[in-house]
């Protein structure tokens, strides 16, 4: 297939130096260029789509939810809200491009693929779109870039963090483990990507000095301290790969029972201390509580597959829902 692809490649090649020397093709060399194109085209979007897969489900937990953090944060912390609004690409540029080597790395690994058969089939390594050799070349090569983009762009510390993170995770298996290292990576990841899209979102590196980063820093701490109590309900509807590959989440540790109570009851606390830290009204203090609320008793009372995958979407919803409170605070802090 590769071979084929090179030799479609040097084919167009030679057609278009033949073009440019003033040569006409024949209607067999024109319908020959034209196929070799669409070969070559379909090769690129083949490709394209692949590495794409390797963050689709990562969406909605990472991507879209940190650079909202990023943000919103910065909005609500400078006067200059048109260059914040102007930053937004390169913030969703600067957290999807350290979330695919990591992404790669997690999902090539063997564990990875035969757990991946089970809950997500359609990734890129399960659907052989890729070879595990090749997904380590391209992973390889992704890190220096994501770290050359992070150089230009600011949250280089998270850069470096996110790849030491990604380490522990996908080569010492600190994830498959314990829950409790599990969630502790994934509460500094959060962090790590919410600081760094911040930081690029502000052009400027996150400091300890002046109220409003200290500030931040608190609701940083605040947001990792939620992301390590209730980030399992990611692993409510994984059980069955989780436990194909030995993975030592806290449903399989502890129990599915007593796993739902440690999401539930920090849900409902959380809901009500968020609100109240930045100050907000009324009317947010209710609406939070009542959506922590909702998604505590989804967690407790439905327990198929499809309800806990349901219940980690509107979970997403609750963490953008909490990174918006910064905007609404009833005069902030």
């Amino acid at each position: 297939m590769d071979s084929e692809l090179l030799n479609s490649q040097v084919r167009v090649v030679t057609i278009m130096k033949g073009l440019a020397a003033g040569q006409i093709l024949t209607m067999d060399q024109m319908a020959e260029a034209i196929h070799r194109m669409q070969k070559l085209v379909g090769c690129g979007v083949f490709h394209i789509q692949s590495i794409w897969l390797f963050t689709r489900s990562d969406l909605k937990t990472i991507v879209i939810p940190q650079s909202a953090f990023g943000i919103i944060n910065a909005i609500a912390s400078s006067n200059d809200w048109p260059e914040v609004l102007s930053s937004v690409p390169m913030v969703f540029f600067w957290v999807w491009i350290n979330l695919l080597p990591f992404a790669i790395d997690n999902q090539r690994q063997a564990e990875a693929i035969l757990e991946d058969r089970h809950n997500k089939p359609w990734r890129t390594m399960p659907s052989q779109r890729m070879t595990e050799a090749q997904a380590r070349i391209l992973m390889l090569l992704l890190y220096p870039v994501s770290l050359f983009t992070s150089l230009r762009l600011g949250g280089t510390r998270q850069c470096l963090a996110l790849m030491v993170l990604g380490y522990g995770y996908n080569d010492l298996n600190l994830a498959d483990r314990s829950w409790i290292s599990r969630n502790v990576i994934n509460a500094l990841g959060f962090c790590s990507f919410a600081s760094g899209a911040l930081e690029v979102a502000m052009n400027s590196p996150l400091s300890f000095s002046g109220e409003n980063n200290q500030t931040v820093v608190k609701w940083l701490a605040m947001i990792g301290g939620i992301v390590f109590s209730t980030v399992q309900t990611q692993d409510m509807a994984d059980q069955v790969g989780d436990s194909s590959r030995g993975r030592k989440s806290m449903p399989l540790a502890l129990g599915d029972g007593p796993a739902r109570w440690m999401i539930a009851i920090p849900m409902v606390g959380w809901s009500i201390v968020c609100p109240w830290f930045w100050g907000a009204g009324a009317v947010v203090h209710v609406v939070a509580a009542f959506l922590g609320l909702l998604i505590a008793c989804r967690t407790l009372t439905w327990r198929s597959i499809e309800a806990d995958k349901r219940t980690f979407q509107l979970w997403n919803l609750w963490m953008a829902g909490l990174y918006t409170l910064p905007l609404l605070s009833a005069g902030g802090r």
